[in-house]
């Protein structure tokens, strides 16, 4: 049902925030994530995941099924999925009907990740959906009603999701915190953390979850995928400068100043304080930059460490082109890196 491949190596899929980028256009990112998933099909990536963001500027998703539909379209074997439909900005139906569509249109390749956070700042959430915080607090009933409307519909049944009921689905929880992994243990669902900005409670979760899990009809074992920035190029020097537009792209956030992904910088001296740094340090503890040998390295240290079932691999880089090449290398060493049920 998941759509977990058995495979001796570990899975790798792309997380991809579809990146508008300095002096282009939402319209260019578009063509930019089709031609990144095309590529992915081809090196053997297992997914392609688009996240649900509004209100950034750099960030081209906002509409995230209608996304996963492009690239499904213009894909042939690769799982299109979301990571994530942030679930209190919508009504459980609503999801259920664009999912059980899309599952239609492109059967067996869809994935539905569901997220609890607004994916925004709370002026945007308020625009999204006016109860927001109610919806969030009811966020465990949205997903067991969204399951529901999955389940074949029963004679007399008053209300369902045409296209919906009835179709094989797949259902992840994410989180960046506690919540989703108790939450994804006691559904018996698998479970994606946020390891790419979120790293304080990545080792608690993971023991969480595998510790409480329930076996479910979706899921007889824990099952794990953790996002991971990943920018690797033919030298550490290359990738170390590529690093800099996601380092902006962070900065700018938290200066509350969110735009376009800029172009690498050749000198981070000075444009950023002590505090900002650290700041930088500590939400990318996980980011893994360099040449293949530095990633490789990089890589197998973070598989032993966290037993990850598979990897979901994000680069904001702002040439096109070189981060496609970041996607190939990485693809290159998906023969050393080993799951830990294999």
């Amino acid at each position: 049902m998941l759509g977990i491949p058995d495979r001796h190596t570990l899975p790798l899929s792309v997380l991809d925030l579809a990146p508008i980028v300095a002096g282009s256009d939402a319209t260019q990112a578009f063509r930019s994530t089709l031609d990144l998933a095309q590529h992915a099909e081809r090196w053997g990536y297992h997914r392609y995941w688009l996240a649900e963001h509004h209100n950034i500027p750099g960030i081209a998703s906002a509409a995230t099924s209608v996304v996963i539909g492009y690239v499904a379209g213009g894909t042939a074997t690769i799982r299109v999925g979301a990571g994530g439909i942030m679930l209190p900005n919508h009504s459980p139906l609503v999801i259920a009907e664009q999912f059980g569509t899309l599952e239609s249109l492109y059967p067996g390749r869809i994935d539905l990740g569901l997220g609890r956070a607004p994916g925004t700042d709370l002026n945007t959430a308020r625009a999204l959906r006016r109860d927001h915080m109610a919806r969030a607090e009811s966020f465990p009933q949205d997903v067991q009603e969204l399951q529901a409307y999955f389940r074949p519909a029963t004679p007399g049944q008053a209300l369902r999701a045409v296209p919906g009921a009835g179709l094989d689905i797949p259902i992840w929880l994410l989180g960046s915190s506690l919540f989703s992994a108790q939450l994804a243990a006691a559904l018996g669902l698998p479970f994606a953390f946020a390891s790419h900005f979120a790293p304080d409670q990545l080792h608690a979760a993971l023991e969480i979850y595998r510790s409480r899990f329930q076996p479910s009809e979706a899921l007889d074992r824990p099952y794990v995928m953790l996002g991971i920035s990943v920018i690797a190029a033919d030298t550490d020097a290359e990738a170390r400068w590529l690093f800099t537009s996601l380092q902006q792209q962070f900065i700018n956030l938290r200066r509350g100043r969110p735009g376009l992904l800029q172009p690498p910088l050749d000198q981070i001296e000075g444009r950023w304080s002590a505090m900002e740094l650290a700041g930088l340090e500590h939400v990318l503890k996980y980011a893994i930059v360099g040449s293949r040998e530095t990633v490789q390295r990089g890589l197998e240290t973070f598989v032993a460490e966290t037993s990850a079932d598979e990897l979901l691999i994000t680069a904001q880089i702002y040439d096109h082109a070189a981060r496609l090449r970041s996607y190939e290398i990485v693809s290159e060493l998906r023969d050393t890196l080993t799951p830990a049920a294999a």
